[in-house]
């Protein structure tokens, strides 16, 4: 069982930013591929980003391409969503995922077997 917890939310206006961080209990992240999906009311779970094990291969969402970064530290069991230049049509909330098995960074939320509780993300216009 992994227990992921997503942090770093909140309310931002427009051009700001936030870091979101997705930490592990339980389990080491290290040899997952980790995911951030997000999901506005009323919308489906939309994928943002994804990153391999080793960190060294991320695939990001057209949507936030240029403008989010995501990345790991294996030694601190964290994955992070860096978030710049906010727009409005990025508030969401925001969900961590894990895949324990394929290996391989995919863009739909059936491919992640884990996820956390989500953290809202409010961008002000």
């Amino acid at each position: 069982q992994v227990q992921l917890v997503e942090s770093g939310g909140g309310l931002v206006q427009a051009g700001g930013s936030l870091r979101l961080s997705c930490a592990a209990s339980r389990r080491t992240l290290s040899s997952y591929v980790m995911g951030w999906f997000r999901q506005a009311p009323g919308k489906e779970r939309e994928f943002v980003a994804a990153i391999t094990s080793s960190g060294r291969t991320t695939y990001d969402a057209n949507s936030v391409k240029g403008r989010f970064t995501i990345s790991r530290d294996n030694a601190k069991n964290t994955v992070y969503l860096q978030m710049n230049s906010l727009k409005p049509e990025d508030t969401a909330v925001y969900y961590c995922a894990a895949d324990v098995g394929r290996g391989i960074i995919t863009t739909t939320p059936g491919g992640y077997d884990y996820w956390g509780q989500g953290t809202q993300v409010t961008v002000s216009s």
